[in-house]
């Protein structure tokens, strides 16, 4: 029988919004690398897949009541890597706003670095904010980035495998260092990127990063079932979770991919308690440290900057209160998970600006570790996940329970290992090295 996967998803000091506040939360600053590397050595020690940092290329606007990761992802996992010896390192680096070389370099310079555990969560970065620091006016379009995207993925491909595996030699005695028949240039020339190359240091352990990627919109989805090897995703229900499991896993097949080798893992905030009431209790006491116009602000945010202002908090929304996600420029897949949800059940704006406090649309329960471990299996064994991006309200206190409570109830049952099988991310992941310059 197969394990479940589970990613750690590391951001501020949880993904609660209001977690920065909460008494049980880390009291180190953001900045300081002993956060993040005491998280990934817990992670670590209980055996996850791997970790991930998420990324932003311009400071929020809400930035006075709400903090965020403030290190730059590759960077931080950098460091992360000396520190730990087998957990995976997902960090978030946009094809919008990032050229091919300077990523390939960065990414394979990570992976060997640690050994073979790097992976590359592919974004395309909607955000007017960011566009500002790049030197473009307004937001780049849905379309035009994923065509970028598109073209951004043949250049760093060919940069990771510029390099046979054999091409170093490191003769000092025959005084030669690389074998250059074994290098060769990449010599491409499109639309966005004319790249030469080829890539500056040899092939990475793992050949290149695993490729993980977060996109559910159609065009989103289409993209990921031709690159991506892990894709991270957002449901608010189990029903929606599966819809999109079967039918991403059906895009993969299409391609003439295996669907076995596209790791599935929906994102999950667990909130835990001895009691499904305890937990209850912990959820409101949050929810009573959010500031509801943040949220507003966020909500506004997704949809494209759209003026959400004269919503009042407790009157039940409807749809015709939503702009249409169809033409939404911004988070597409994420608007059409929110309007389904307002679709589905009505609810007040203050209730779902609550809903989405948690964790922006991912899926959020309040039990105990029983239920908590219910819910995985339930999800796992039922088609909706090959596992599950974890994450916690509150860092640290929720990371400790779901490791102290719930691991072990998943190990008892036989849906999480025991041991590491292999040292790089593929390996934990089931993923076979890419085939290489022959």
């Amino acid at each position: 029988m197969p394990h479940m996967h589970i990613n750690l998803f590391i951001q501020g000091r949880g993904h609660h919004e209001a977690a920065w506040r909460h008494p049980k939360s880390s009291a180190l600053p953001l900045t300081d690398i002993r956060y993040t590397v005491e998280l990934a050595q817990k992670a670590e020690a209980s055996l996850f897949d791997s970790i991930f940092l998420a990324d932003v290329l311009g400071l929020w606007n809400d930035v006075e009541s709400t903090p965020f990761n403030w290190l730059e992802p590759i960077t931080a996992l950098a460091a992360v890597a000396m520190a730990t010896r087998r957990i995976g390192l997902i960090a978030t680096c946009s094809t919008t706003y990032t050229e091919p070389y300077n990523l390939a370099r960065q990414f394979a310079s990570l992976d060997h670095i640690s050994g073979g555990r790097a992976g590359w969560n592919i974004v395309t970065t909607w955000s007017p904010q960011a566009g500002a620091n790049f030197g473009h006016i307004g937001q780049v379009g849905h379309a035009d980035r994923y065509e970028r995207a598109e073209e951004f993925m043949t250049v760093v491909k060919g940069l990771w495998d510029s390099w046979a595996d054999d091409a170093v030699l490191d003769d000092r005695a025959g005084g030669r260092y690389a074998d250059r028949t074994r290098v060769k240039a990449i010599d491409h020339k499109g639309p966005h990127f004319p790249v030469v190359g080829p890539l500056n240091m040899p092939r990475a352990p793992q050949g290149r990063p695993v490729f993980v990627q977060a996109g559910s919109s159609d065009t989103g989805k289409k993209f990921a079932a031709r690159h991506a090897e892990a894709v991270f995703t957002a449901h608010l229900d189990q029903g929606a979770a599966k819809a999109f499991y079967a039918d991403l896993k059906g895009l993969v097949a299409a391609e003439g991919r295996d669907p076995r080798h596209v790791v599935i893992l929906p994102g999950i905030n667990p909130v835990i308690g001895s009691t499904e009431a305890e937990a209850a209790r912990y959820e409101a006491e949050l929810n009573e440290l959010s500031d509801p116009e943040v949220g507003r602000h966020r909500l506004s945010q997704r949809f494209g900057g759209h003026d959400f202002s004269q919503l009042p908090l407790d009157a039940p929304l409807s749809v015709d209160d939503f702009p249409d996600p169809s033409k939404n420029e911004a988070s597409r897949s994420r608007t059409e998970a929110v309007v389904a949800l307002v679709k589905k059940e009505r609810p007040t704006l203050r209730q779902l600006l609550a809903k989405l406090a948690g964790a922006r649309g991912h899926f959020t329960a309040a039990g105990s570790p029983e239920m908590i471990a219910d819910i995985m299996q339930d999800w796992f064994e039922t088609g909706a996940a090959d596992g599950f991006n974890l994450m916690p309200p509150v860092l640290p206190h929720q990371l400790d329970l779901f490791i102290s409570e719930v691991v072990p109830l998943l190990r008892k049952r036989g849906l999480f290992r025991d041991a590491y099988e292999g040292e790089t991310l593929r390996s934990h992941f089931g993923l076979s090295r890419p085939v290489g310059w022959i």
